[in-house]
């Protein structure tokens, strides 16, 4: 699952962060598990951390000796809502500067 559609004209670092956590948003991630998750260096992935944590977009919790990282609700899709995925095209026209 992805984060919702208004979440995700962020840093690509940031968007693979929030759709790692969306996934596994039950149980929370560790920052280990979400690197194994995002292809990016450690540097790139704590800029990102900083950043949707600065706009409230996840928290941080301790369980059990370990800080689990969990997505805002609001980033959590409606399983019930249609998702309408932008074709190729569309994605290229929006992205032309008209």
């Amino acid at each position: 699952m992805k984060a919702k559609r208004e979440y995700r004209d962020r840093d690509a670092v940031e968007v693979a962060v929030l759709d790692a956590l969306v996934d596994r948003s039950d149980e929370g991630m560790t920052v280990f598990e979400i690197r194994s998750h995002v292809d990016s260096d450690i540097d790139e992935l704590e800029t990102a951390l900083a950043n949707l944590k600065q706009d409230d977009l996840i928290s941080a919790e301790k369980r059990d000796r370990r800080t689990l990282i969990r997505p805002d609700d609001r980033v959590i899709p409606d399983p019930d809502e249609e998702v309408d995925e932008q074709s190729f095209v569309d994605r290229v026209i929006d992205r032309l500067p008209l």
